[in-house]
């Protein structure tokens, strides 16, 4: 009918005399008018009827009827009968909604007009009037049914929903005592039509201590049901969606047990905080005990303790007496059934964080592990530690005033020394030293004036351990000398040098070897030269072999220029550039006489040894450049060297100066290797000569005199033979010979080759580019094989090798944590395009398969080990599939001799935020010191397992010896994050290189 009411509000109300009118006022209040109100007189033996009818004779709106104490599912199901409007609203008599409710609810119903409820956020008031912050869940709206299946997510009052819907339902079910709401927002979502969402709180819910739903045996009992009939077909459903005729599924968010086991944590955090009956924690079994899972239970937990305390957040650490011991004993019992202790201290941990991020700490605050505290910056005072604390929780205050947030481990009493280093990070240097005595006072201007000077750089080139590490030295130093120079053996300090002298024993009695490290092989001298020639090249040939002339990639380079040279005997031959004699020996067995030159006396001297059973063969210092050339040569060799001249107009002169010295008709045999600067569209050596095989011999080919023969050329080289002219010879074509290359590219080879070309020069843009950010590559696993449920862990060795070698022939370069640091430190923009590449756990399959493709393509990484499982295998992954084999402490030792780099990954591989103070100190000092033993290097970097931290972790890594930290946050590392807490990018398995292209293209621009 045209005058029926657009909306029809149902309200039962049973002794509610003391609430009711607050509720119907609500109603009158509401920025619509077309509605009607049917309020259910649910058995009320107080004045409750009087209250009713005095708004019915108010207001035509109002109606009344009886519902002879059925309880609130059958009181509503009365009103419901009665209504009339297109929308029902299930309001109690103790609840009420904003001024906007219905207008703001209508508005979007009509936006959406195959909508069959809206909803919105809600806020619990509590018996003072205090609100509890606002609470939505915008899952209703994407799931509604698999939400409802596992909980009920909205309050009753919280929506409007389709009449006609409701009556095709049953509306609610009379069985039920509580949860009844639930049931049926499960029943009208099986049907799978639209929920919509006012992301507003518009209701508001009185938390009283003496509601129904205090009743925690009667909701589980309720619960129960209600979560088994989501899982299964419903029958009072008639018309389900197809998608939800059979239940919910679990895949789409975890099993009925586990949905019961959430509401049984709910409601045992309810009783504690009302210090009610216990639940048997064996119901909490299903709980997920992973890491990740921890900060949500915490959030359960605590949403259970306001209501049962009937508190909001900022009063419930002042209220921590009153409910702690049985919230522990929870959680710890939480713990034993999931049969591991430390996933249950990781939730007390982010419990005690909730309750005290809410809190003033207007008074000491002692929680179960947590002190929290008000430290009075111009006069700090030692804190005694408490039996069971291990963090600390302070406010540094100044003149009443909070300066900072400080939450940091503690293993012992906090000296007054302890709290000035803590303040002297938190507090303008000028604001604290007001407060301090005159001798310390005196002590801190000392130690700012030398730290200021340790902090600058001498050079703009990154120096790992430069800068910040001297500055923390010296301010280290200062502290001791403003507060006593030994730390008592009960303070914090005192507690960290014993845990740091057990974790030197148990290294020191372990039984790897700890020889020096063998020195790495000197790269190939290709860049710059001395104003003096010949001191340059005697001081490359200090290294002897340094190009490994016997290696079988250099021999069957030699074989092709022995079958290159023109048939017939050869009389005279010149060897330009000969080095060590290693192709000189070869060489003379094919000529009569074979004068062998080169411009170092050092490299004649070893080739001269090598060749002493040769009579054929005379040696002798030449620069070929500069010294006249012996003549009449029938053969010239000049192989690898031509690119050290310093330009082109050098070669060309060097070229007329050669054909001067060949006889006519005599040849000129060269070698060179194809470089970057001739064409970076093909595979070449990214070194950084002026030219390369390229114009080489397109410049030979122009000098007068000289006419190509054949070529040998290769993807890496080409072997030239030029003929000089004679005044009767006719020019032919030459003969190209395109053959591959057989012999193995050795790792100090490869590394210089960028193959298919370049887009980049990591040299040019180093010279012109800087930038405020880099990408951290994380990666774990290379591996074609594993665990399907960890293929994002794990990335094919072929991907891999194609991401290294987008990167090399993008001009990126590798750096290290170290100098990560020290460009964060210093403030200096990062040269070029660099990239730190980090592996976590310390696969072998990182030796197997990354390592030697990293050195392939002139690339390093930094691997993070998990010390106390080098040499066995990645337990923690054991649910997952055959864990994968760990790397051991030979081969880390072996490949740090090689130029990877290694930092920790803890002891244990535990998530970090469930160890205690204590263990975490003991194995970031434990690590530390056994990565140490096997590299012999300084160990600086740490990766939180899991990417897991928490706010104790940077200072106690600090203190353990850490300048370098990765945690859970994802992006680019740029110079404004906290070296101690650095981003980094994970580069999963299942993603394409196009993926990573874009990661890193995205970080460039």
């Amino acid at each position: 009918m045209a005058d029926d009411p657009f909306v029809s509000i149902v309200v039962p109300a049973r002794n509610a005399e003391a609430t009711l009118a607050q509720a119907l006022d609500c109603l009158l209040g509401q920025d619509v008018a077309n509605w009607e109100a049917i309020v259910v007189d649910d058995g009320s033996t107080d004045d409750t009827p009087a209250v009713i009818a005095s708004y019915v004779e108010q207001d035509a709106r109002f109606r009344t009827v009886s519902s002879y104490a059925h309880g609130a599912a059958g009181a509503r199901n009365k009103g419901i009968s009665e209504a009339r409007g297109r929308w029902l609203m299930f309001l109690d008599a103790d609840d009420w909604v904003e001024a906007s409710f219905l207008a703001k609810m209508l508005a979007v119903l009509e936006a959406t007009p195959d909508s069959v409820a809206a909803y919105c956020g809600s806020r619990r008031v509590m018996p003072d009037g205090a609100l509890t912050p606002p609470s939505i869940a915008p899952e209703v709206a994407i799931q509604p049914f698999e939400t409802f299946a596992r909980r009920c997510a909205i309050r009753t009052h919280a929506l409007l929903v389709d009449r006609a819907t409701i009556a095709e339902l049953g509306g609610f079910d009379v069985s039920l005592r509580t949860c009844e709401d639930w049931d049926l927002w499960q029943r009208v979502a099986r049907l799978g039509k639209r929920w919509v969402m006012v992301d507003e709180p518009l209701a508001f819910y009185r938390a009283s201590p003496g509601s129904l739903t205090r009743n925690s045996t009667q909701m589980l009992a309720d619960a129960e049901i209600v979560i088994a009939r989501g899982f299964s077909p419903d029958p009072r459903v008639k018309h389900p969606a197809s998608a939800h005729a059979s239940g919910a599924t679990e895949a789409d968010g975890g099993t009925a047990s586990e949905a019961l086991a959430w509401f049984a944590l709910w409601n045992a955090a309810s009783d504690c905080g009302s210090s009610g009956g216990s639940i048997n924690p064996q119901r909490l079994r299903a709980l997920p005990a992973r890491f990740e899972w921890a900060r949500e239970i915490a959030k359960v937990v605590f949403d259970g303790l306001l209501v049962g305390s009937t508190s909001v957040p900022e009063q419930l650490a002042a209220r921590w007496d009153r409910f702690g011991g049985p919230v522990t004993e929870l959680i710890v019992e939480l713990g034993k059934v999931w049969g591991d202790p430390v996933a249950g201290r990781r939730v007390q941990y982010h419990l005690e964080q909730l309750l005290l991020d809410f809190d003033d700490l207007a008074a000491p605050r002692r929680l179960a592990r947590t002190l929290a505290i008000r430290v009075d910056v111009r006069d700090p005072r030692s804190t005694e530690l408490p039996k069971g604390i291990d963090q600390i929780y302070t406010y540094l205050v100044k003149d009443g005033q909070i300066e900072a947030l400080v939450q940091f481990g503690v293993l012992g009493n906090v000296t007054r020394r302890h709290w000035i280093d803590l303040i002297l990070n938190f507090v303008p240097s000028q604001e604290l030293i007001r407060g301090l005595p005159v001798y310390e006072r005196t002590a801190f201007r000392f130690w700012k004036c030398f730290a200021r000077l340790a902090g600058r750089s001498p050079e703009p080139a990154p120096q790992p351990g430069a800068g910040a590490g001297k500055a923390d030295m010296l301010a280290a130093k200062a502290l001791l000398s403003m507060a006593g120079r030994r730390s008592d053996r009960d303070s914090h300090f005192g507690k960290l040098a014993g845990l740091a002298a057990e974790a030197q024993a148990l290294v020191g009695s372990s039984a790897e070897a700890t020889e020096p490290l063998a020195a790495p092989r000197r790269a190939r001298a290709a860049d710059g030269h001395d104003n003096d020639r010949t001191s340059f090249w005697n001081r490359h040939f200090a290294t002897e072999d340094p190009w490994n002339y016997g290696s079988p990639y250099e021999q069957e380079k030699y074989e092709r220029q022995l079958e290159i040279l023109p048939a017939g005997p050869i009389g005279r031959a010149l060897e330009l550039g000969c080095a060590e004699g290693h192709f000189t020996r070869q060489l003379a067995s094919r000529v009569g006489h074979l004068t062998a030159t080169d411009i170092s006396a050092v490299a004649i001297g070893r080739a001269r040894a090598r060749c002493g059973d040769q009579p054929n063969v005379e040696f002798g210092v030449l620069d070929f450049s500069a010294d006249t050339l012996p003549g009449g040569m029938d053969l010239i060799v000049c192989s690898e060297v031509l690119y050290f001249l310093d330009d082109l107009a050098e070669l060309r002169r060097v070229a007329k100066k050669l054909v001067e010295a060949l006889a006519p008709s005599g040849s000129f045999v060269t070698a060179h290797a194809f470089v970057l600067r001739d064409n970076m569209e093909r595979t070449g050596f990214d070194w950084d000569n002026k030219f390369g095989a390229q114009l080489i011999s397109e410049t030979l080919a122009l000098t007068e005199g000289l006419i190509l023969e054949r070529s040998i050329q290769t993807e890496l080289y080409r072997i030239d033979r030029f003929r000089r002219l004679s005044p009767d010879d006719v020019s032919m074509e030459a003969r190209i010979d395109e053959i591959p290359i057989h012999a193995p590219i050795e790792t100090e080879v490869a590394r210089n080759i960028v193959w298919g070309g370049a887009r980049a020069l990591r040299r040019d843009v180093a010279r012109s580019e800087r930038r405020q950010r880099i990408p951290v590559l994380m990666y774990h696993s290379v591996s074609d094989e594993g665990p399907a449920a960890l293929a994002r862990y794990r990335v094919a060795p072929a991907m891999f090798g194609s991401q290294m070698a987008w990167l090399r022939a993008n001009g990126f370069h590798a750096i290290m944590s170290e100098q990560l640091e020290w460009f964060i430190a210093n403030r200096q923009p990062f040269v070029g395009r660099p990239a730190l590449i980090t592996f976590d756990d310390g696969f072998q399959n990182f030796a197997d398969h990354a390592w030697p493709i990293l050195r392939a393509n002139n690339l390093t990484a930094e691997v993070f080990l998990v010390t106390d499982l080098v040499g066995e295998s990645a337990q923690w992954d054991a649910d997952s599939g055959p864990p994968t084999q760990l790397m051991d402490a030979g081969t880390v030792r072996r490949l740090a001799g090689e130029g990877a780099f290694f930092g920790s990954h803890l002891a244990t591989h535990r998530a970090i935020d469930g160890l205690s103070s204590s263990d975490l100190a003991a194995e970031l000092l434990r690590s530390r010191m056994f990565i140490e033993r096997w590299t012999g290097r300084p160990t600086t970097a740490f990766a939180a397992p899991f990417s897991v931290t928490d706010r104790r972790l940077g200072r106690l890594a600090k203190e353990c010896g850490y300048r370098i930290g990765f945690g859970g946050r994802y992006g680019p590392a740029d110079l404004d994050c906290d070296p101690i807490d650095l981003p980094r990018i994970e580069i999963r398995g299942d993603r394409s290189l196009d993926d990573f292209v874009a990661i890193l293209e995205a970080v460039l621009e």
